[in-house]
């Protein structure tokens, strides 16, 4: 017996993977997540190769894939979090040495049912699931394992590489089938009517949606590096709540080593917007401030949608994870000792002529006294573009609004050419090639686009070296329509202010 028999009939690859997964569940809950995480690859290539809808994206990996903006549109919101989950878990068990616990097994095989489910109903032509189907745990086996029969992550990383070289890349399929493969022409048109016949049916099957909002948020929390206990940071009481009994209860509250709360988590159901939680948060948040004398930042979310609100800063802004500790701490350290960029002197052994200082004073007089988070640069090609994000860079530094900066480039040279005027100009910055050494740590990185996209999702030891609070500034370098069109997942990624730097303007 198997939650996934359904895929027998039409997806035999994706049953055999999505079998091993939950025969693994509890046994070797690391080797269970893996194959879930096969399972998901493989039903998400046959997605890209059968249905003319979907765009291959600048990769075909499968990060890259589920976050096509034609992928999220066509599987929506509750389905695109919960291939997030099952593909980060699946990475937790392949790049961490910490033990993966058999609950993450479990929502890891939940979760790929219910997508898999989703799969069937919507592109099955012969054998559809029942609406009624639901995931049984039962069918999970228990049988206890024994040393011989676990795999550490090394053993399960060669597996996939091995896996991988076995696999035909996505990219070259459907190159070489676009102009020549009428057959899968064909099978494509018997999809597309498969789909829309299948569509016509309203779904009512139970996709656990709150089952997957508290786990999404949990898996965040930890990829974030938070250790959570549920007698300290979940459903934490507090005291002065304007309501009948005076009190109430948060949902996440994340502490710093002060014992002094620094963020709180508010999270609603799936079926209303996040921003229904927002009032409610603040409440939450004063009870806090008069409790220990330091406001907290509020975040609000669905499980699908994360805003995040320093209500003394900024208006709510949405955010893709959540801030580690040493990001919330700067953070609160910043409110007090943050300089005013106004009063602030620009270099000039970087910058001298006027018209750069004064590009560097009107960003600054944006993120300032503006207060918005994003700004573009246009300048001339020639009139040194660069040593005045440099000088912008600096001021920022030296006024403690940023710490860590990202410089992104399209090619390689010019990241070259951004390293070496960084270290002309600043050279304290301490600036890091990522496209060379990925490992260094400093204070401003420069990469191209598709290095830091693979960056981000690295996870070491189940946490994420780039969260999405890691930087203070993202600058990127001739900053065009295409560029945001083709990385726009970078900038949505890092919550940082960020600043454009286009040189096609004329003299």
């Amino acid at each position: 017996m198997s939650n996934f028999a359904f895929l027998q009939a039409e997806w035999g690859l994706v049953f055999e993977a999505a079998h091993q997964a939950e025969q693994h569940a509890h046994a070797d809950a690391r080797s269970s997540c893996f194959y879930a995480r096969r399972a998901l690859e493989l039903a998400v290539s046959w997605l890209y190769t059968h249905d003319k809808a979907l765009k291959l994206p600048y990769q075909d990996n499968l990060s890259a894939l589920i976050h096509e903006p034609s992928f999220r549109t066509l599987v929506g919101d509750a389905l695109f979090t919960k291939t997030r989950l099952v593909k980060d878990l699946g990475n937790l068990a392949v790049h961490s040495t910490k033990k993966v616990a058999p609950t993450d097994a479990l929502s890891a095989t939940r979760e790929l049912f219910h997508f898999c489910f989703w799969l069937a109903r919507t592109y099955g032509r012969s054998v559809r699931p029942a609406p009624s189907l639901a995931f049984k745990s039962e069918l999970l086996p228990r049988s206890a394992a024994g040393p011989s029969t676990t795999q550490s992550a090394e053993q399960l990383k060669k597996l996939g590489e091995q896996l991988r070289e076995k696999d035909t890349k996505l990219s070259e399929v459907l190159a070489r089938h676009a102009a020549v493969n009428a057959e899968l022409r064909k099978l494509q048109d018997e999809v597309a009517a498969a789909k829309k016949a299948n569509s016509a049916v309203p779904d009512t099957h139970d996709y656990s949606e709150a089952q997957t909002r508290k786990t999404f948020i949990d898996l965040l929390l930890r990829e974030a590096g938070w250790d959570l206990n549920p007698l300290k940071n979940v459903e934490v009481e507090v005291a002065g709540m304007p309501n009948g009994e005076g009190k109430g209860f948060v949902d996440y509250v994340l502490w710093g080593d002060d014992g002094k709360p620094l963020m709180l988590v508010e999270a609603k159901r799936t079926t209303k917007s996040p921003m229904v939680g927002q009032q409610q948060a603040k409440l939450y948040a004063d009870c806090l401030e008069k409790q220990y004398g330091q406001r907290p930042v509020i975040c609000f979310s669905n499980g699908y949608e994360h805003w995040m609100w320093d209500d003394l800063s900024y208006p709510p802004r949405a955010v893709q994870g959540f801030y580690k500790k040493d990001e919330l701490m700067l953070l609160m350290q910043r409110r007090g000792s943050r300089k005013k960029l106004a009063e602030s002197v620009i270099n000039g052994e970087i910058v001298e002529r006027y018209y750069q200082q004064r590009a560097v004073r009107r960003v600054g007089a944006t993120f300032e006294v503006d207060r918005q988070r994003k700004a573009l640069l246009v300048m001339a090609t020639g009139s040194g573009k660069t040593r005045t994000v440099i000088a912008l860079v600096d001021l920022l530094m030296r006024c403690n609004w940023v710490k860590r900066v990202l410089f992104l480039a399209d090619r390689v040279a010019l990241v070259n050419q951004a390293v070496n005027a960084f270290k002309t100009h600043l050279p304290d910055s301490a600036p890091v090639n990522l496209v060379t050494d990925k490992a260094t740590e400093g204070r401003v990185f420069v990469s191209t686009y598709p290095t830091m996209m693979g960056l981000i999702d690295e996870t070491f030891d189940g946490q994420r070296r780039f969260g999405v609070g890691h930087f203070d500034l993202v600058v990127i370098d001739e900053a065009h329509r295409s560029v945001y069109q083709k990385y726009g997942a970078i900038f949505q990624y890092f919550d940082s202010l960020l600043v454009g730097a286009d040189g096609n303007a004329q003299g």
